[in-house]
């Protein structure tokens, strides 16, 4: 199931699980954010789709804010020819992080399954057992 939501001036297609980055919403890290315009939402496995007009009433899209950041930066050049005229300055675009939870749809409800979960970082300590010392190698030669 996915869906289309508008947030910040913009459209954008979900799905359950997927990490998204839209334009910074008034909320704090690790709670929870709700998208309650849906202009889209289907159900390819059931060959369901419902086009709002231009809501799709009774759904709405579950998420968790993970974090709140600035974009990469972009440099706005101003130059006027022959009047020794230019000016230089950067722009960093704040954005929120957003892992969807679930899609909430005319009394159905998807969430993520175990395989679309995001994997979690194993520890470091865990990471430098697995990858061995380096003279193990060399000493088994």
């Amino acid at each position: 199931m996915y869906a289309i939501v508008e947030t910040g001036g913009k459209q954008v297609r979900v799905e359950p699980g997927q990490r998204v980055q839209v334009e910074k919403l008034p909320v704090e890290v690790g709670s929870e954010v709700v998208f309650e315009r849906v202009l889209l939402a289907a159900d390819p496995e059931q060959g369901r789709v419902e086009v709002g007009q231009p809501q799709v009433k009774d759904a709405r899209v579950i998420g968790k804010a993970l974090a709140q950041g600035r974009g990469k930066k972009i440099y706005v050049v101003k130059f006027h020819s022959k009047n020794n005229y230019r000016r230089r300055t950067g722009h960093r675009q704040p954005f929120t992080e957003v892992l969807i939870d679930r899609i909430e749809w005319a009394g159905v409800v998807a969430t993520a399954s175990r395989a679309q979960r995001p994997q979690e970082q194993p520890e470091k300590a865990n990471e430098a057992a697995d990858a061995g010392a380096p003279g193990e190698q060399a000493a088994g030669e």
